[in-house]
């Protein structure tokens, strides 16, 4: 009996999400898109992620530089840091870091905001008054989240290289000019195409799991803490799964 109420319930939300993705991808390419919000909803997302980025990005860049040169000293290979780092940050720590960063602060606040709206009825009231609002609500925050995760994920990238730089320094002296010639020395084109590429997904992932818990929340008041932690951390896992994919094929292309 349990397993029946299990299953049931299984393919009622698998549903629900299709019918809600279904919506979105329509709305998207629909007239009269709504590009003031989507500009608003990108400033919102960038705006409340570049502090957190910036200070992540310095201390990534400088934390892997502090941990990874005395093993590459005692091999007599401490030249090839700067090459290491920045691989590492390109390929996946940068892209991964920032979308696991946004994922928390992006989701969450798209699960708790459409979640009150939710409660206060404020959703019901613009589709009583024949206000779309998957294309007024959901379309901008979506396409916003998929367009700025790429770019704080290249920003994060440039700041963790920095940092790696700020790290070198502490035990030895590296120009700056020099350094970063051995740090992009050591990448190539698809070392970039492939973390831009998976980043559009994370972007994607992030918006559609923070406005779809939010959109569907329950009546009460304790719903929309449910929905922001919800959205936290199913976004967070599907961006691991996403990862994982994306260097499986990322493996098979090369």
């Amino acid at each position: 009996m349990q397993q029946g109420a299990f299953l049931k319930k299984f393919l009622v939300n698998v549903a629900d999400v299709s019918l809600f993705l279904t919506r979105v991808f329509r709305n998207t390419f629909s007239r009269d898109f709504e590009f003031r919000e989507l500009l608003k909803q990108c400033f919102q997302i960038g705006n409340k992620s570049f502090t957190l980025i910036s200070v992540t990005g310095l201390i990534i860049g400088l934390v892997l530089t502090i941990q990874s040169r005395p093993v590459l000293v005692d091999f007599g290979a401490e030249s090839m840091l700067p090459g290491m780092v920045a691989v590492s940050l390109i390929r996946e720590m940068g892209p991964v870091i920032t979308a696991l960063i946004c994922a928390g602060k992006i989701g969450s606040s798209m699960g708790a905001e459409l979640g009150s709206m939710r409660v206060t009825e404020q959703i019901d009231a613009m589709e009583v008054s024949s206000t779309n609002p998957i294309k007024f609500l959901i379309v901008p925050r979506v396409l916003a989240s998929t367009l700025m995760i790429p770019i704080l994920a290249i920003y994060a990238d440039a700041l963790g290289i920095l940092g790696s730089w700020a790290g070198a320094n502490i035990k030895g002296s590296v120009s700056f000019v020099l350094f970063i010639n051995q740090a992009f020395g050591a990448t190539n084109f698809m070392d970039f195409i492939p973390a831009v590429i998976k980043s559009f997904f994370f972007g994607m992932v992030i918006g559609l799991v923070g406005c779809y818990k939010g959109f569907n929340a329950g009546r009460g008041t304790e719903s929309v803490g449910i929905a922001a932690n919800s959205a936290v951390v199913t976004a967070s896992f599907l961006v691991i799964l996403v990862d994982l994919v994306a260097v499986q094929i990322t493996d098979l292309l090369r």
